[in-house]
C-alpha cells in the first residue's frame, strides 16, 4: 500500500473519531433545552461532557492538521472554496467552547439562559455543516485546470448535501440522546430514553436516505458499508427501546463509523472531485506531499497516537461514572447587579 493510501485511510479514522466522539457532544449540545427542564438539569446535561468536549475536539485538529500535510492541494482547494461555511463551523464552535465556561459566571437566569441559547445553536450548527460539508466533498464541486474553485456558497447547497447535512445533525443528536442514557439518571435518563426512540426514527429516515443515495452514486462496496450503517441505526433504536443503554451506543457509535467509512470508501481515490472536467479533480496521487514528508509523518505517528489514544481512555475511564441533580452543588456566580 503506497504512503499516500495510508494517509488517506488515516485521515478517514481521524474523522470517524471525530464524528464518533464529538457527534456525542453535539446532540448533548442540541438538546439542552429539550432535555433540561430547569437549570439543575442543564448544568447535569454540560456535566456530562464537560470533562472530555474539549479533548474530543483534539480528532478535528489533528485531522485538519494532517490533511494539510498530506494532502496540501485537497487542504488549499478545500478551504478556499468552503472558506464561508467552514468559517461559520469555527464561530460556533468558538461560541459553543465560551458558552460553557461563561454560563456560570453571572447568577442571572437571563445570564444562563442566553448562554444556553449560544450551546444550542453552537451544537447544532457544526451537526448540520459538517454533513453539507462532506456532501459536497464526495459529491464534487466546481474546480477549474488549476484545481481552484469556481462556484459560490450556495453551490455548496445542493440536495445531496442539505440531505447529508440533514442526517448527520439527526445521527449526531440521536447518539447524543443515548449517550445522556448512559451518564444520567432518574427522570433525566428516562426523558433522554423516550426521546432517543424518536430521534432514531429521524436518523434512519435522513441517514438512510443519504446513505441510499450515496450507493446509488457510486455502487460497489458502497451498497456493503450503507447497510451495516443503516442496520446498525435500526439496531440503536431497537436496543434503546428495550432500555439496553450501553448496547445502543455501541449500536450508534458503530453506525457513525459505518457512514463515514461509506463516504470515504465513496471518495477513494479522489479526495475532491471536479464536477466541472473529472480531469480537473484531485487524487490521492496529485494531491500528495512528498514521499520524504509522508515518511516523517508516518513515523512521527507510530510514536505519538497511541499515546494519545491511551490519555482519552483514561480520561473516559476516570469521569465514567453517572452525574444526578444530586450532585450538582449550588449555583454561584457574580450577582447580576452590583449596589
Amino acid at each position: 500500500m503506497a504512503l499516500t493510501d495510508i494517509w488517506f485511510l488515516l485521515i478517514a479514522v481521524l474523522w470517524t473519531g471525530y464524528f464518533v466522539l464529538e457527534g456525542f457532544d453535539f446532540g448533548v449540545g442540541t438538546l439542552l433545552r429539550v432535555l433540561g427542564h430547569d437549570d439543575t438539569d442543564r448544568r447535569v446535561l454540560i456535566n456530562t461532557i464537560g470533562p472530555v468536549w474539549d479533548g474530543n475536539e483534539v480528532w478535528l485538529l489533528v485531522a485538519g492538521g494532517a490533511t494539510f500535510a498530506a494532502f496540501p492541494l485537497w487542504y488549499s482547494s478545500l478551504f478556499s472554496g468552503f472558506y464561508l461555511a467552514l468559517l461559520l463551523v469555527l464561530v460556533a464552535l468558538i461560541l459553543r467552547g465560551v458558552a460553557f465556561e461563561f454560563r456560570g459566571k453571572i447568577d442571572s437566569p437571563r445570564w444562563r439562559n442566553t448562554w444556553d441559547w449560544v450551546i444550542v445553536a453552537g451544537s447544532a450548527a457544526p451537526a448540520l455543516l459538517w454533513g453539507v460539508a462532506f456532501g459536497n466533498i464526495v459529491h464534487g464541486v466546481p474546480l477549474d485546470a488549476q484545481h481552484h474553485f469556481t462556484g459560490s456558497f450556495f453551490t455548496l447547497l445542493n440536495p445531496y448535501a442539505l440531505l447529508g447535512g440533514l442526517a448527520t445533525l439527526s445521527l449526531f443528536t440521536f447518539h447524543g440522546a443515548v449517550f445522556l442514557t448512559l451518564k444520567t439518571t432518574e427522570a433525566l435518563r428516562d426523558r433522554a430514553r423516550t426521546l432517543s426512540r424518536a430521534l432514531g426514527g429521524a436518523a434512519i429516515v435522513t441517514g438512510g436516505g443519504f446513505l441510499a443515495y450515496t450507493a446509488v452514486e457510486h455502487g460497489g462496496w458502497t451498497w456493503l458499508t450503507a447497510a451495516v450503517a443503516a442496520l446498525l441505526l435500526a439496531a440503536g433504536v431497537l436496543f434503546a427501546a428495550g432500555e439496553r443503554d450501553g448496547l445502543a451506543f455501541a449500536s450508534t457509535a458503530g453506525a457513525i463509523i459505518a457512514v463515514t467509512g461509506t463516504l470515504f470508501w465513496a471518495l477513494y481515490p479522489d479526495v475532491l472531485p471536479s464536477t466541472t472536467d473529472p480531469a480537473f479533480g484531485l487524487t490521492t496521487a496529485n494531491a500528495s506531499s512528498t514521499p520524504y514528508t509522508l515518511r516523517i509523518m508516518t513515523w512521527v505517528a507510530v510514536v505519538f497516537t497511541p499515546i494519545v489514544l491511551a490519555y482519552q481512555a483514561w480520561t473516559y475511564w476516570v469521569f465514567r461514572k453517572r452525574i444526578s441533580r444530586s450532585s450538582i452543588p449550588a449555583g454561584g456566580g457574580l450577582p447580576a447587579t452590583r449596589r
